[in-house]
């Protein structure tokens, strides 16, 4: 009798307890939009929440008394309000934000390497963030830029779907991509590298276009691209993401999130899958790649005393890639019966960050890549292998209240090998290796309240190119809070991996030759940048305009034609222009609509001197005088629906043809248009689908003799000699496509 008194009290003392908490519930709005993944906290204690995407909450197990909420969400003030907890009741609420004038107030690192406000930053910055890119689900960065203004992704062959992407018409190979920071995605990786980049493990994404070389170093010439990942102290419990098109693409992102102690954790896993070998233009060619990839992503950041940071994160990434010949199988990779490009790639990927434990801010990041690449094209057998290690120690000082003083070292080391002349023979290897020590200086003076200086220098010394000086200079001027000018100027440079780039065409027992002593590729920018924000009696209208001016000089070009049995390296002679305007807007109204579109217009186009004062004109390939990107969201509250009208519009841009080439050298007006529904239902559970490429555009010709990829006979019949060619491309080569998908965010719990 006494065990069964004993367990009958066991089962009700939990009862018991419970009885004395309850429960805080409710919804975070704007008007009638309804507000997601906003932060919700019990002050003075460790319970809160994190809002699900349609803005709802929930808070369990708060004892019983009195407390003061805390909600707070980017873009708008933060709300506090006394709340009663009642036990074993819930308490529901309706939370009202109010708009921030300041809606910019986002923290941003790129344009300064420190953070602070982007309404404050010098350099103007852009920011997108996830529920951005969700308006038109990709399964990777590369194809989620395509709604981004004066940002292009530009597949590069036909075949086995290399891209790039491009800045202001600049070549991809201008542009940097970092991640939180570092530059881990350069030279042989950003050649497949950028399509394994999953949103999953995207927090915001920030871009700087024109030259960022004063704090960044080589690359960073038409612009820059910093992906900041999640961090493990915020992110939700738990998230999956898995959508599936008509194309039999399948997509899917699983990610954790855990506090252990002193540490908190996130795992991020993506795998992507498409094997069916499409031939809708019937070339006997696949329209797309296949692919079948993974990403496994795992960031630790240690709370320290003192409030100092320490992060460190882990990614490996393996993509298996074909396209070619519909017929084309395993057995035939490397021959020359069936044509087929396969492309193996794997690659490794560590950084981090730590604050050192001085009453000094210093921060020391650091960073290391192993990219290896095994692929063939067609009989081309090409095997890569990168490895790049970088670190940096930053000194960021505030010697007074109106000036601030980041003093900074950095060192990049670069090791590459392939199975090319390039870097040896059959009988020896001689791997490139590169030594890229630097230092900058950055002072930042308000001079005004109105004012802001900003100036920078930066020195770097290349084990190839020798010494390199890069200064910038910007100037911001707010006369008041509804209107900004950016003047920046400022130089960037490139020192170009000479192998890698060219990887393709280094066939052969060529014999690599360096005609001169090789310049670095240097960019000298201009732009003017003016913001303008509006209030509205129904919302607020944001405009924003740049006009931008590049000239680039000391391109490095490499001439296979001169003698078959040499490779020879040389400056071009003559200079390249990037000029244009990019307008942008976004407006948005209290009912729940909004609208953000961007224009751009470029002239792009490169010089060369002829001799006896001849010059020659040559535009830019891919880059069109126009484009355009729009997206538009509405929300129908009471059936919780969000619809999402996104697209992009491209003007005619020259492109690479043969001699005699019976396909147009430039590309007619082309639009890509996509629509979504989403359906949010109650905890953190989305169901979305849409179709992609509404008006089934796709490139007509995009391949060249397709029937005859080894040119064996290209003798017969063929009056103009024309060759097999892959790289006449101006659009993505996949059509019309529906797609179906389900969203699922368990949020954090406060602790």
């Amino acid at each position: 009798m006494i065990k069964l008194y004993t367990a009958l009290l066991l089962s009700i003392l939990p009862v018991i307890g419970l009885a004395q908490n309850g429960k805080v519930t409710g919804i975070i709005k704007s008007g009638t939009e309804r507000i997601g993944f906003a932060s919700i906290g019990l002050e003075g204690t460790s319970l809160g929440a994190t809002a699900t995407a349609n803005g709802s909450f929930e808070i369990g197990q708060v004892p019983a008394g009195n407390y003061k909420l805390l909600v707070s969400v980017l873009g708008y003030k933060k709300f506090r309000q006394s709340i009663s907890v009642k036990p074993g009741l819930d308490t529901n609420l309706q939370v009202q934000l109010e708009k921030d004038d300041a809606r910019l107030n986002e923290v941003v690192v790129t344009g300064t390497m420190r953070e602070t406000y982007l309404t404050e930053s010098p350099v103007p910055v852009e920011i997108y963030t996830p529920a951005y890119f969700r308006k038109n689900p990709t399964p990777a960065l590369f194809e989620a830029l395509e709604i981004v203004n004066g940002v292009q992704p530009q597949i590069n062959c036909n075949v086995c779907g290399t891209g790039d992407i491009h800045i202001n018409g600049m070549e991809g190979a201008y542009t940097m991509v970092l991640i939180d920071g570092m530059p881990i995605m350069s030279a042989l990786s950003t050649v497949y590298g950028l399509s394994g980049i999953p949103n999953s493990l995207v927090e915001r994404i920030e871009v700087v276009k024109g030259p960022a070389s004063t704090l960044y170093g080589s690359e960073a010439v038409a612009g820059l691209i910093n992906v900041i990942t999640k961090s493990p102290v915020k992110a939700p419990v738990a998230t999956a993401d898995v959508f599936y098109t008509s194309h039999k693409e399948l997509n899917a992102d699983v990610g954790i999130s855990k506090r252990l102690g002193a540490a908190s954790t996130i795992l991020s896993t993506n795998y992507f899958r498409n094997q069916d070998r499409r031939d809708v233009n019937n070339d006997n060619f696949t329209d797309i790649p296949l692919q079948h990839r993974v990403s496994v992503f795992n960031k630790w950041s240690l709370a320290r005393t003192g409030g100092k940071t320490a992060d460190l994160a882990l990614r490996y990434y393996y993509e298996d890639r074909f396209g070619g010949e519909l017929q084309w199988s395993q057995a035939f990779r490397g021959g020359d019966s069936i044509y087929g490009e396969s492309v193996y790639t794997r690659r490794y990927e560590m950084l981090g960050a730590y604050q050192l434990p001085i009453s000094e801010r210093v921060m020391l990041s650091y960073s290391y890549n192993d990219h290896l690449q095994n692929s063939v094209y067609g009989n081309t057998i090409y095997k890569g292998h990168q490895r790049v290690l970088f670190g940096q120690l930053v000194w960021d000082k505030q010697l007074t209240s109106a000036f601030n003083l980041l003093a900074g070292t950095a060192y990049r080391y670069t090791y590459y090998d392939d199975n090319t002349p390039a870097t040896g023979t059959q009988d020896k290897t001689d791997p490139d290796y590169t030594s890229l020590p630097g230092a900058f200086l950055q002072g930042e003076y308000k001079i005004a309240p109105t004012t802001t200086l900003l100036t920078g220098l930066r020195y770097d010394y290349n084990s190839d190119h020798g010494s390199i000086f890069t200064p910038r200079f910007n100037l911001k001027w707010s006369p008041d809070k509804d209107n900004t000018l950016r003047l920046s100027l400022g130089n960037g440079y490139r020192v170009v991996n000479l192998f890698t780039e060219d990887h393709a065409a280094l066939t052969g027992a060529r014999t690599i030759v360096i005609r001169n002593e090789l310049k670095p590729e240097q960019s000298y920018n201009a732009s003017l940048n003016y913001q303008r924000y509006i209030n509205l009696s129904a919302g607020y209208l944001e405009l924003e305009g740049s006009a931008f001016y590049t000239y680039f000089t000391n391109k490095i070009v490499a001439d296979f034609l001169t003698d078959n049995d040499l490779i020879i390296y040389d400056n071009l002679s003559g200079y390249a222009i990037s000029k244009g305007l990019a307008l942008d807007a976004e407006l948005v109204f209290t009912l729940p609509l909004k609208l953000n579109t961007g224009i751009t217009w470029m002239d792009v186009y490169q010089v060369n001197k002829l001799g006896e004062g001849r010059k020659e004109r040559v535009p830019q390939l891919n880059a069109p005088a126009f484009s355009a990107t729009f997206a538009a969201s509405y929300n129908f509250i009471n059936a919780g629906l969000t619809l999402d009208y996104t697209g992009s519009i491209k003007g005619p841009m020259h492109l690479p043809v043969q001699e005699n080439d019976f396909r147009p050298d430039r590309s007619p007006w082309f639009t890509l248009q996509n629509i979504q529904l989403t359906k949010a239902l109650a905890n953190g559970l989305e169901f979305y689908g849409g179709v992609k490429n509404i008006f089934n555009f796709m490139p007509r010709h995009p391949l060249m003799r397709p029937f005859d990829p080894f040119d064996k006979h290209v003798e017969v019949d063929n009056p103009n000699n024309y060759t097999f060619d892959t790289e006449y491309n101006y659009a993505p080569l996949q059509g019309r496509r529906t797609f179906i998908g389900v969203r699922y965010t368990l949020p954090k719990t406060i602790k």
